[in-house]
């Protein structure tokens, strides 16, 4: 699975959390998509990760470069299967307004003479 992407509006951006004595961190970012049924998507960063989210807010539109992960985990002869979205890149993709451009800017004052 290479060079997967996703990309939406920042719904939730939480606090770094940390786990255990070798201070492991994660931080959890929810993004909308914005296809024709929108999914709310929670993708993990973690490590030196975790502060790269501090640039941005919710609200606005980005694109993340995501890796899918798996893992077992087994309690009382039962094993459960998960799933982790883990977040590491993102960037703005802010779409640009473009103003448009009317006939009138190009078409030539009526006082102006022509060379032709």
């Amino acid at each position: 699975m290479d060079n997967m992407e996703l990309e939406g509006v920042i719904k939730l951006i939480d606090k770094t959390q940390s786990f255990g004595d070798k201070g492991f961190q994660k931080r959890d970012l929810v993004l909308t998509t914005e296809e024709k049924y929108p999914q709310d998507v929670l993708i993990q960063f973690a490590q030196d990760k975790c502060e790269v989210l501090d640039k941005y807010k919710v609200g606005e539109r980005v694109k993340i470069g995501i890796n899918i992960g798996g893992r077992a985990w087994t309690k009382d002869g039962v094993t459960k299967y998960f799933n982790t979205i883990k977040g590491w890149r993102i960037e703005s993709s802010e779409k640009q307004e473009v103003e448009a451009v009317t006939s009138s800017q190009f078409a030539p004052d009526r006082d102006e003479d022509l060379p032709f």
